[in-house]
């Protein structure tokens, strides 16, 4: 099975998103205090607004909200939701510090806006940042499936206290590092729900998971911004920073297209992602563009900047290591897998 037949057609979405991003182009002219810095096609936009630099990014859950509905557990889809937002706000350099959320409803319900509001104040106390408000929604002919059936989005509002992180600086010779994932984080559900939800229960053991395939598939996204923070702060060299989400490392090029990303030290399947391959018969370089194969953010450096950095994590208990390096190119991702180096 790949992620098209299970419906999602990576290549028309990213057709459709660069057409998009014609059309709102027009705007950037349009803003009437302040000034656009950087609009469309990387982790996060960019306003320049008297002396602060603002970053600003949306994105929500997607389909781990039916998980959790099969699970009946809504208290930790609000730590995905921030996550995938503050994630890519820091892929610019910016520090979160404000977060608003959009739930919208099948029908009332209160005990599940709570539950969904747990998961928010984690995400938000792991972010460091506040939620300031938000909007709630009862849509019953929008909003299909039983009764506690809802979507869950939200945006959030970053600083850049200094120069903006946009990639490129990134050249030959930088080193790129891989901080390990939480599992599959929030990305690819599509794809793994049709696997393992048509052979197991979401109660259901498997051979290559430590908890049952509910529990796995609704393990939290991690949440990277103390540690990007930190590194930031005490000035140690970055000079590309990207969070690992749809389409896993095919997006490095949206940093720095005039470069090869030669990624060696990806690591192999295991867990989910094993679990995921066997029983949809999978191919390796499938896997390695559709989930993040357990590397949830990287880190592109100069090689004296690395220890630092994996210190940095390791403080944060998260694991960072190598996992390729920059080599000349044109925008190219090569990995290696099964012993061999697939362009991806």
């Amino acid at each position: 099975m790949t992620y098209h037949d299970a419906g999602v057609d990576v290549s028309k979405i990213r057709t459709a998103q660069r057409s998009i991003g014609e059309i709102i182009s027009v705007t950037h002219g349009m803003i009437a205090v302040g000034k656009v810095v950087s609009g469309f096609g990387h982790y996060a936009g960019l306003i320049k607004l008297g002396s602060e630099l603002l970053a600003l990014h949306s994105d929500g859950v997607g389909t781990k909200v039916l998980v959790a509905q099969l699970m009946n557990r809504f208290d930790t889809v609000g730590i995905d939701c921030v996550a995938m937002n503050v994630n890519d706000v820091i892929c610019v350099g910016a520090q979160p510090v404000g977060f608003i959320d959009y739930v919208a409803l099948r029908q009332p319900n209160e005990w599940l806006l709570q539950e969904i509001a747990k998961g928010l104040v984690e995400g938000a106390r792991q972010s460091q940042m506040a939620i300031v408000g938000g909007e709630t929604a009862v849509l019953p002919d929008v909003i299909a499936g039983e009764e506690n059936a809802f979507d869950l989005a939200g945006m959030v509002m970053g600083v850049v206290k200094d120069k903006p992180i946009l990639g490129g600086a990134i050249k030959p010779g930088d080193i790129i590092l891989g901080v390990e994932s939480s599992g599959l984080h929030s990305n690819g559900y599509t794809l793994a729900r049709k696997v393992l939800l048509s052979k197991y229960s979401v109660d259901d053991n498997a051979d290559h998971l430590v908890q049952t395939v509910g529990e796995e598939l609704l393990i939290p996204t991690r949440i990277y911004v103390r540690p990007v923070m930190e590194i930031l702060k005490k000035k140690i060299g970055v000079n590309g920073l990207a969070n690992i989400t749809g389409g896993s490392f095919t997006k490095l090029p949206r940093l720095n297209s005039t470069v090869r990303y030669d990624l060696v030290g990806v690591p192999p399947p295991m867990g989910i992602f094993k679990q995921i391959q066997v029983d949809g018969e999978i191919d390796s370089k499938e896997m390695y563009r559709t989930f993040n194969m357990g590397v949830g953010f990287c880190v592109i450096a100069p090689k004296a900047s690395t220890d630092d950095i994996i210190r940095v994590f390791g403080k944060y208990k998260m694991c960072c290591k190598t996992i390729g390096r920059i080599e000349k190119g044109r925008g190219e991702v090569v990995a290696g897998i099964d012993g061999k180096k697939v362009v991806l």
